[in-house]
Order: structure tokens, then sequence, then C-alpha cells
């Protein structure tokens, strides 16, 4: 029997070498880079292709893509070495799948919650994991908003999730507690400003992430 584990860290919103390598440093398991144009923490494609070619061996190197057409993620995917693609739009269960078979990546597809409605509507989609966000009209993530995270237990599906929206080292320990997540997503929670982090809250994050062991055990999560 494996000894329990804590949830898994994804830490978004990256956009340049040196934190990539402090996020690595605090125990990423995912560095999130957002190439998605009407996004305050884009990557620029270049920093994007630095970041995987010195950390893909670390970490997974996910790419955030919002609605962009299949052949921009394929093509992305490749020429920057993405490992894993986050689907933050409205792709629909083909796109996602289509995505994951051109690719070779594991596929995150990520819902914004309003409601339970929104949590079983990600039932259709047959990716690698799930990602539930707060949701906020007219924005893709990067809230600081968090959700109803009682919502979580209507999930009638196995396929892991991220949990996402508003996570801070305050905060993440009482949602890990809440909802007991494959892992946890945190981009704003973790910066100065949007697209730079702060390596303290970086370690601040992974230290409460780490002393929810104890409470993992408990719930039989992770």
């Amino acid at each position: 029997m494996q000894p329990p584990r804590p949830p898994r860290i994804k830490f978004c919103g990256i956009t340049g070498l040196d934190d990539a390598k402090h996020a690595v440093e605090a125990g990423a398991w995912a560095l999130g880079l957002i190439l998605f144009a009407g996004s305050p923490r884009r990557c620029a494609l270049p920093d994007a292709e630095r970041i995987a070619a010195t950390l893909r061996r670390q970490a997974e190197i996910c790419g955030v893509f919002v609605n962009a057409p299949l052949d921009e993620v394929t093509g992305t995917a490749d020429g920057v070495g993405l490992t894993m693609i986050q689907l933050h739009g409205d792709e629909g269960p083909a796109f996602c799948a289509e995505v994951a078979r051109r690719t070779g990546a594991k596929v995150v597809k990520a819902a914004r919650v309003r409601g339970g409605a929104d949590i079983r509507a990600l039932e259709t989609f047959h990716t690698d994991l799930h990602l539930l966000d707060a949701h906020q009209p007219g924005r893709y993530g990067g809230t600081g908003e968090t959700f109803d995270w009682e919502l979580v237990h209507q999930r009638r599906t196995t396929i892991p999730f991220v949990l996402s929206g508003g996570l801070d080292p305050d905060n993440v320990a009482a949602a890990i507690a809440a909802t007991q997540p494959y892992a946890v997503d945190t981009a704003s929670g973790t910066e100065v400003r949007p697209g730079v982090k702060d390596p303290e809250k970086l370690r601040a994050f992974a230290a409460a992430v780490a002393g929810t062991v104890p409470a993992a055990v408990v719930e039989g999560g992770a």
C-alpha cells in the first residue's frame, strides 16, 4: 500500500523561465503556460519553448488554450513541446478527443462553475483530467474568485479533477479538505502581479498543500 500524498500542484500563469524554475523548486507537478491572447498572463511562444526545453523532465508543461482552432492547438503543442493541454473555452468532447489523438498529450477540460449543471456537463468529456474553475462573465480563468466547493460533490465521474479558482496559501487547505481533488491550481494567488510569481507565495502555497496529508488520510483522498 502506497503512503498517502497531498494533491499535486499546478502553478498557472507562468510567463518566464525564472518563475518556472521557482515553481518547480516549490514542488510543481505542472506548469501552466497560458497561450491565449486575451489573458494578462499570456506566455509568449519563445518563452514557452524555453520553459519546455528546460523543465519538461521535471514537470508537466501544460499549454492553456481558449477556443483556439484545432490546427493551432496541435501545431503549438508540437512546436513548444507540451506534455499537457488544457482547453478552457467552449470546446466540445469531439474536439478534445481529436486534440488527444493528434498530440499524444494529456488533455484537461476546464469548466467555469456556476452551478451543478456545469459540473454534470463535464461528464461527457472523457479527457485525462477535468478542471473546475470559478465563473465570471467574459473571463476565462484568473479571476481570483472561488466557487461553492460543495458543488464538487455532485460529480458522478471517476475522472480525476483539478480544483482551481481563487486558491491561495490561506485557503487551499480548506479547499482540499472540502473537495479532495487530484490536484490544485493557482495563478493569481501566488503572484506579485499578473504574470509575475512571488517565490515566497509559491513556497507558502506548496507548504499549505503538503500540510493537508493527515486530512487526506482521514477522508480517503489522494
